[in-house]
């Protein structure tokens, strides 16, 4: 019983340090000029990186608490999926709430909402700090 709330720590453990990391995220500098700034292939890359760390993060928390009782019902019902089954749904769900605000197909039950509501928040937060990291870079290379 208390083994899939380890994975669960875990998994937010490793959620929160990746988005720590990013935000704290030091450049080397090798970056692509473009007309006017600058394109950080080494930013976009971690970016890329932290999307996939949370959304694959998400979907096993969503995965280990399917067996919880707390469950990810589609179109409504409550319907009996193979152990796969429950993994793609999981991370299909995860992706699709990170990433827009979701279909409405998948829909979390109990205390999924509330991570789905936070993982939603980092899918809304995590662009605006790309933004950002990249407006540092900008100013502090105009600043030398």
């Amino acid at each position: 019983m208390g083994i899939p709330w380890i994975f669960f720590i875990l998994i937010i453990i490793l959620i929160g340090r990746s988005f720590y990391d990013f935000i704290q995220y030091k450049s080397t500098h090798s970056r692509f000029q473009m007309r006017e700034g600058h394109f950080s292939l080494e930013i976009f890359i971690a970016m890329l990186i932290v999307y996939f760390i949370i959304m694959i993060g998400y979907g096993l928390i969503y995965f280990i608490l399917s067996f919880q009782g707390i469950v990810i019902v589609e179109h409504g019902e409550l319907r009996e999926v193979s152990i796969w089954g429950s993994i793609v749904h999981s991370i299909y769900f995860s992706g699709v709430t990170l990433l827009t605000l979701g279909y409405g197909d998948l829909s979390p039950v109990g205390i999924g909402r509330i991570i789905a509501l936070s993982e939603a928040l980092i899918g809304y937060i995590l662009p605006a700090a790309f933004v950002l990291r990249v407006v540092q870079i900008n100013s502090r290379d105009n600043d030398k």
